[in-house]
């Protein structure tokens, strides 16, 4: 570290680097803990500095991502924050139109029909120039951040891309997407590595940009029988990692943590602990002790209390969390919901969570 107080791209120094400790596997004091879509309608804030805007407008100001990441970093003492945006700026930067309908969630006005409908899609190349927005929201966050907590990037798997770009939405069977997998195996695959070509590049530039871990969300796994995973969905999680991490050494970058969240992918946890991620992130459906007996003793764990627990009294939520503390045991994991915060939570709750979290397995550590 230079003596200024900033690192080697002239950020500010890193004060709290115990998130990064636990996920690259090292010894920490505490158990490191932070919240998915914790920058998110749940906060009065949030709701007040987005309400005029449109959400893909908001995703394109790097003033108001910066923001919006660093609100809950106001309220609660997080060991990381997580930048503000969407996974869909990838098909959006592929040529696809997306508005964000209020109530109703993401929509594609013209998703993928045909096979020849892949041919509308830009060059995967253009990208990095097409998202250079969020690259400048990372680099603002990381300065204003000051070095008080890490900054993650991130983006959604390919399969999990796939199924809004054919769903047009959100969808309760992603049948539209599975008939493309049984129906048309082979635009399947060249869909995915557009997908793959167009996240390889853009997972490196946060990095070139100052994020200093990268979580990948295949969110609709759980959509997906081991078979079906393991044909369209593993493989592209596998490649990003690889050509990520290979990208970083070629560019003389230092490598950054890595994390794999498949949402109800439990099927698949073997195969995702040796799939070149560092941390493997769990939902509320998978039993801790189960979890760390299938995954062995190379990565650490991430998760996994179920979001709705923040409903329950402030004692139930200490309660919880002691239980899931115990049952992770206290190095190589990393405390976090099973899946993001709702909307009608209350920060009040979020922040027993997190303050449990620290109190009990400081406790943990000196039995």
């Amino acid at each position: 570290m230079e003596a200024n107080g900033l690192g080697p791209q002239g950020f500010p120094e890193l004060k709290n680097d115990t998130f990064l400790r636990a996920a690259w596997g090292e010894d920490t004091d505490y158990t490191p803990v932070w919240c998915m879509r914790q920058a998110g309608r749940y906060l009065p804030e949030f709701r007040e500095t987005r309400a005029a805007q449109d959400f893909f407008s908001t995703c394109r100001s790097p003033e108001a991502c910066c923001e919006l990441t660093l609100q809950p970093l106001r309220r609660f003492p997080l060991d990381a924050a997580i930048i503000f945006s969407d996974i869909l700026v990838i098909p959006q930067a592929l040529g696809m139109e997306v508005t964000m309908v209020p109530g109703k969630g993401p929509s594609f006005p013209e998703p993928l029909r045909e096979e020849q409908d892949l041919e509308r899609l830009r060059d995967p190349a253009a990208v990095v120039s097409e998202l250079a927005y969020v690259f400048q929201a990372i680099t603002l966050t990381r300065h204003r951040l000051a070095g008080r907590v890490p900054l993650i990037g991130f983006a959604g798997a390919p399969w999990t891309l796939m199924t809004y770009m054919i769903e047009g939405g959100s969808s309760s069977t992603m049948a539209q997407a599975k008939r493309w997998l049984y129906q048309r195996p082979k635009a399947s695959h060249q869909l995915l590595r557009i997908l793959t070509d167009a996240l390889v590049p853009y997972l490196v530039g946060q990095v070139v940009a100052g994020a200093q871990a990268l979580q990948l969300f295949e969110s609709h796994a759980g959509h997906l029988g081991p078979l079906l995973f393991s044909k369209f969905a593993l493989p592209y999680i596998r490649d990003v990692a690889k050509r990520v991490k290979a990208r970083l050494q070629e560019a003389g970058l230092a490598p950054v943590p890595m994390i794999i969240f498949a949402k109800d992918g439990h099927f698949a946890l073997e195969e995702l602990a040796q799939a070149g991620y560092e941390v493997v992130g769990l939902d509320w459906t998978v039993a801790p002790q189960k979890a760390r007996e299938r995954v062995g003793k190379n990565v650490t764990l991430q998760g996994n209390l179920d979001p709705c627990a923040l409903y329950a009294p402030e004692e139930e939520i200490g309660r919880l969390v002691r239980q899931m503390l115990d049952d992770f045991g206290p190095q190589r994991y990393i405390a976090n919901l099973g899946h993001g915060l709702y909307p009608d939570m209350d920060p009040e709750h979020v922040g027993t969570f997190v303050d449990a979290v620290h109190r009990y397995s400081r406790v943990l550590r000196q039995n």
